[in-house]
């Protein structure tokens, strides 16, 4: 059912724009868009594995700037697109949680945790804002663990490519069902825990 689309990522892997079209949903899902890089990454780094931590890079500086962003919306603009976006995503209650949090002082633990897991960031970052969390700390902190999670990512799909390109080949819909399965999870654990 995925191969198709696996097979199109992959071709579009090599396609001169992929850098640029990366660096587009890793600045989006720090913001506002539901679907983290990862979907471009991993195939990516599986069909330029040479490239491995230029595509991590890329990834992480454009997830950086997004968070910049995300955090000017909770910051600035709280009242008119921040609204928006926590309505769309049902997060209004998460989002009054991780305000309170950030005032007893578990903001930078929140940023470090929850940047690395599949937790939607964009939740992180606007809740930074709209706490008027350190801006300069939050961008060294989303740096440290936006950087960790994509260029973990690269190095071990650089190290152990071809067997995990192999693997996830033979089981593609597994995977992809699982892939799947985790957005969802990361969404459902915001509104739940």
């Amino acid at each position: 059912m995925f191969r198709p689309l696996y097979d199109w990522v992959l071709r579009m892997a090599h396609h001169r724009h992929a850098i640029w079209l990366l660096g587009l949903v890793s600045f989006a899902e720090s913001s506002f868009f539901p679907i983290p890089p990862d979907a471009m990454l991993i195939p990516m780094v599986i069909a330029r594995r040479e490239q491995a931590f230029r595509i991590a890079l890329v990834c992480t500086i454009a997830s950086v700037l997004g968070g910049m962003l995300g955090y000017y919306i909770g910051y600035g603009l709280m009242q008119t697109v921040g609204e928006w976006i926590v309505h769309t995503y049902h997060l209004e209650a998460k989002l009054a949680e991780a305000i309170h949090a950030y005032q007893s002082e578990y903001g930078t633990w929140i940023i470090l945790l929850k940047g690395l897991t599949p937790i939607p960031f964009k939740l992180v970052t606007i809740a930074s804002g709209a706490a008027s969390f350190n801006f300069p700390l939050f961008v060294l902190l989303c740096c440290i663990t936006r950087g960790a999670r994509f260029f973990l990512v690269a190095l071990l799909l650089k190290r152990y490519g071809a067997p995990v390109q192999q693997f996830i080949e033979k089981r593609l819909d597994l995977f992809a069902w699982a892939f799947l399965g985790l957005i969802v999870l990361g969404f459902v654990a915001v509104a739940v825990l």
